[in-house]
């Protein structure tokens, strides 16, 4: 009996055992299974319960300023674009609210934005709320006039908070005149880029202050505005002012890029520059790219540092010429084209050299021997005198620009470890050294100048709500480079360069230009030159115009052409002759005073308004007038009075911003107000005088604006 007594205790206590091993085998289930539905079934909600509760004060971008041209065209702006999101669990969207609205809301959706159907919306924001999102993403990047109608649709109307409406607004940079001066204007860092041009130089000016908010982070890592009245509102950045011409900008990539694609070279570049001050008007930079067009990729004019060869004749010229160790009217024996130094023989292009002839005219021809001798029979006792007098002009100092990039010219002395026999020879013709063509143009400018050599520069001013804060004054770097007399002889060469030498082509009858022409062979590196192949030779041309009165000066260089033709007054001149045709017909301050005859013919041409380009056209055809058309596939244009003809220039409109109307007859300014979606206004009769807003903001559709006419 106590033995089947024993038995059955034991049998309880094994059956109380298993009981609970039973019950911790359910209590272990039931937390795997809880755990997997936290994390997979609710693991959205909970995570967006957790990231409600961080908070922090964050960065408000500042709107980043403008950069024009310098009559006020728009050459980098930044546009607002808004992402559209919907807070769809907010607290004031009950149940009943949401299904009374929700089907309305996905159709406005679907007509607004006209990528998705009525029913994908619905399915969005419906999964949306089941699972708990507070920050769903319904449009990226959209302009303010989309903003304008969410506010109205259904729920978003309810108000910024209730509805569950959030628009967070991001900057958008865009350069209106699209590749114009493209790297020269540049582009601020950012996504792994490397701040360059004028955005990059001034990106402490253009960026602002940032502003501060509190945001509180929600599920995905996503950061939600919260309103909070302590936010710190951003600065917006300062605008720049740029010494950049819109149309002799235009005109230099036109004439640019029609060359390279005539010569089918590698790539080039041209620099305009005003004498006077120093200002850059024109900076273009082309190369072909891989599909064989031409874009702007690399700012060559200061950072293409190269072998300049016959445009450096001038320095070795000037620099003899002002020590009194060689005239105008010294001669030369070219020795039939050839003259050997140390071994290694010198050649001329013409092939049995020129006989003896004057030191200018060994200028004007461009011959190798006969500079080379005059400069070597000069120096060659102290050629250390020569470098001297090169340093004195500055040639050898970098210009010091307002935007990074600029190569150091390369300009050995007799101490340098690769100063040779042939060094001074070969330097003098422009081999041995390195310089970039705005450090070229410079040393021209300043004989255009009368031996002043001025600080190039690009940016003019610096504006902060309109108002001017900063202004960027020429800047002299030399008083004077050489004596008066010696400029006076300079001078007299290369106008006898284009007159009777290697650029007769250039030769104009309106008025004369003086320059230099430019033919270098092109190093290959551990390779050398390269005789045969014509790909290695870079053309330019230099100089400035009028001669007589100089206003501008202008350096165009084309590397690599693939033709048979390479020569820098067949190649490079083109292109330098075309922008000085084209300034010189657009600019009245540079002509001769002319006769009676043509004043009185003057009073024939009309007053031409701003406006659509083929009216113009038409009316100035029926009533006898020549026109000049810069750019005949432009359907907005301003005239402008000649004394034989009507200029018409481009005039830009940028899609988004207020266009510029001051000026245009009623019709035309109306047409594209109201096609750039504002409600016009008008007062008085005549041509517009005065516009209620600003050129160049952003465009809010609807918005009212009031134009004022005169007669």
């Amino acid at each position: 009996m106590n033995e089947e007594k024993k038995i059955d205790i034991k049998k309880d206590i094994l059956w109380r055992v298993y009981l609970v091993h039973f019950g911790l085998c359910l209590f272990g289930i039931a937390i795997i299974f809880q755990v997997f539905r936290i994390q997979y079934v609710q693991g959205a909600y909970w995570a967006s319960k957790s990231d409600s509760l961080t908070t922090e004060m964050r960065s408000i971008e500042a709107k980043r300023g403008n950069i024009y041209s310098e009559d006020g065209s728009l050459l980098a702006i930044s546009i607002p674009t808004y992402d559209v999101r919907m807070d769809v669990n907010a607290q004031s969207l009950t149940n009943d609210i949401w299904n009374k609205n929700i089907d309305s809301l996905a159709y406005c959706l679907s007509k607004l934005f006209k990528d998705k159907t009525k029913l994908q919306y619905l399915n969005i924001l419906n999964h949306s709320r089941r699972m708990g999102e507070r920050f769903t993403l319904l449009q990226k990047s959209v302009g303010y006039e989309y903003i304008k109608e969410l506010r109205v649709f259904p729920l978003f109307r309810m108000g910024r908070y209730k509805g569950g409406l959030i628009t967070p607004q991001k900057m958008m940079r865009e350069k209106p005149c699209s590749q114009l001066a493209e790297r020269t204007i540049g582009y601020p860092g950012g996504d792994g880029r490397t701040p360059v041009g004028i955005e990059g130089a001034f990106d402490t000016c253009l960026s602002g202050v940032s502003g501060k908010r509190l945001e509180q982070k929600i599920a995905g890592g996503i950061w939600k505005p919260v309103y909070d009245e302590n936010a710190i509102e951003p600065k917006d950045g300062k605008d720049l002012i740029t010494t950049i011409d819109i149309n002799i900008q235009d005109v230099s990539e036109r004439a640019l890029k029609s060359n390279l694609e005539k010569n089918k070279a590698d790539y080039g570049c041209v620099i305009v520059m005003e004498v006077a001050t120093g200002e850059i008007k024109a900076i273009a930079n082309l190369k072909r790219n891989s599909l064989g067009e031409y874009e702007e990729s690399l700012n060559y004019s200061i950072s293409e540092s190269t072998e300049p060869g016959s445009t450096f004749k001038l320095v070795s010229m000037i620099a003899a010429m002002d020590e009194g160790l060689v005239d105008l009217n010294d001669q030369v024996n070219t020795t039939g084209g050839t003259n050997k130094y140390y071994g290694a023989v010198m050649t001329d292009s013409h092939e049995g050299g020129y006989g003896i002839i004057t030191a200018q005219h060994a200028f004007e021809v461009s011959s190798n021997v006969g500079i080379s001798k005059l400069i070597y029979n000069a120096y060659s006792k102290n050629p250390e005198a020569y470098i001297d007098k090169i340093y004195k002009m500055k040639v050898n100092q970098p210009l010091g620009l307002q935007i990074s990039g600029e190569v150091s010219p390369d300009i050995k002395n007799t101490h340098d470890s690769r100063w040779s026999g042939i060094s001074l020879p070969w330097m003098s013709i422009g081999y041995e050294l390195r310089l970039t063509p705005l450090q070229i143009l410079n040393f021209y400018n300043s004989i255009a100048n009368n031996g002043k050599m001025m600080k190039p520069y690009l940016v003019k001013e610096i504006k902060e709500k309109g108002k001017t804060v900063k202004v960027f004054n020429p800047v002299v770097l030399a008083d004077s480079i050489c004596s008066i007399a010696t400029i006076r002889k300079a001078k007299q060469m290369l106008e006898g360069v284009v007159e009777h030498g290697t650029a007769k082509n250039l030769k104009d009858s309106l008025y004369k230009i003086a320059g230099k022409t430019g033919t270098a062979q092109r190093s290959m590196g551990k390779g050398g030159y390269k005789l045969n192949d014509k790909a290695n030779y870079q053309a330019s041309f230099v100089g400035y115009f009028p001669a007589e009165n100089p206003k501008y000066s202008c350096m165009a260089v084309v590397y690599s052409p693939s033709t048979e033709v390479y020569y820098g007054a067949s190649v490079a001149g083109p292109i330098f002759k075309e922008i000085s045709d084209r300034i010189y017909v657009a600019r009245m301050e540079m002509h001769k005073e002319q006769a009676v005859a043509p004043i009185a013919y003057n009073d024939r041409i009309p007053n031409i308004l701003t406006g659509n380009q083929s009216d113009i056209k038409t009316i100035c055809q029926t009533i006898g007038v020549n026109t000049i058309i810069h750019n005949n596939s432009s359907n907005w244009v301003q005239g402008s009075k000649q004394f034989n003809a009507v200029n018409l220039t481009e005039k830009h409109i940028t899609n988004g911003l207020i266009p510029n109307v001051l000026g245009m007859g009623l019709k035309d300014a109306v047409y594209i107000l109201e096609n750039a979606g504002l409600n016009v206004k008008i007062r008085g009769k005549g041509i517009v005088n005065k516009q209620s807003l600003e050129a160049g903001q952003s465009v809010i559709k609807g918005k009212e604006i009031i134009i004022d006419l005169n007669s």
